[in-house]
């Protein structure tokens, strides 16, 4: 069996249960309200943090692990003579990767090995289970790094975002973009590109418009799809996760998994954010 521990941060949000069965570490991202700080998924879950939200009327602030925290986290493993393997939230939207490159340098060369995921949310749960199938079939940890490097860039991303609110108390719209957004009812949809988020497209109208869209989507690329493991997320939005889940699963023959984003995903998107994330197949060019 090989000695190889995976880690991710808490906005991978794996299903808890995975946590589990693949021994999966999380080193969790801190959410600030004030003078209060929470550990993202251990202090606070999403529905604390929009009843905060309710309550105060702010946003919370959301902020890295230090590289004390990662070496705290990654010395026992070390001790048991595991090397460990650690992806990181997108270099491009946090100090994460960063800090855990610090944290490795303080262990043994090529003890601690950390990929930048490029990727978010469960875009980066799906790397973390290639590097965890990796890791069963006896491949050791510099061995995994750059089969999860060459798929990284694969990761296709889509999230439909419910309400402009959080978007405009983040400061990520205008007053004028929220006021005209609701008026007009129009749903933002957003796609990862080379690990920085960006607008992909709008739709006008009501929210099952805009995920039937997302949906679409996925499925137009359906002879694209490496056929391993699609994820469905969404933030306080079951019924729309578990109905695209069915039908992915029924059209594509592959396993979907549905995840619930953490507090730091649903600080920024808000209540009713719903997402698909799959890997394309590696085409030689």
């Amino acid at each position: 069996m090989s000695k190889v521990k995976i880690f991710a941060d808490s906005t991978s949000d794996l299903p808890a249960a995975w946590l589990t069965e693949y021994r999966i570490g999380i080193i969790p991202l801190y959410v600030v309200f004030g003078d209060e700080t929470f550990k993202d998924g251990v202090d606070m879950t999403p529905t604390e943090l929009y009843r905060k939200v309710e309550t105060g009327g702010s946003l919370p602030k959301t902020t890295a692990p230090s590289p004390k925290d990662f070496m705290d986290a990654f010395a026992p493993y070390i001790d048991r003579g595991e090397d460990i393997v650690y992806i990181s939230l997108s270099s491009k939207l946090s100090s994460t990767y960063q800090n855990a490159l610090i944290a490795a340098g303080e262990f043994p060369e090529d003890r601690v090995h950390v990929v930048d995921s490029l990727n978010l949310c469960s875009g980066i749960g799906l790397l973390v289970m290639k590097a965890v199938r990796a890791a069963q079939q006896g491949l050791a940890a510099r061995e995994i790094v750059p089969l999860l490097e060459q798929c990284r860039d694969r990761v296709e991303t889509e999230f439909v975002i419910d309400t402009l609110e959080y978007l405009y108390k983040g400061g990520r719209c205008s007053g004028m973009q929220n006021f005209i957004g609701s008026l007009l009812q129009i749903r933002p949809v957003l796609k990862l590109v080379e690990g920085n988020i960006i607008p992909a497209y709008k739709v006008r109208g009501r929210k099952e418009k805009a995920v039937q869209q997302m949906l679409d989507n996925a499925l137009s690329d359906i002879a694209n799809m490496d056929g391993d493991l699609i994820i469905v997320a969404h933030t306080h939005a079951e019924d729309d996760a578990r109905r695209l889940a069915a039908i992915l699963r029924e059209r594509t023959g592959s396993e979907v998994a549905i995840s619930e984003a953490g507090c730091v995903i649903s600080s920024h998107c808000g209540p009713g954010t719903v997402a698909i994330m799959y890997t394309r197949k590696n085409i030689p060019a």
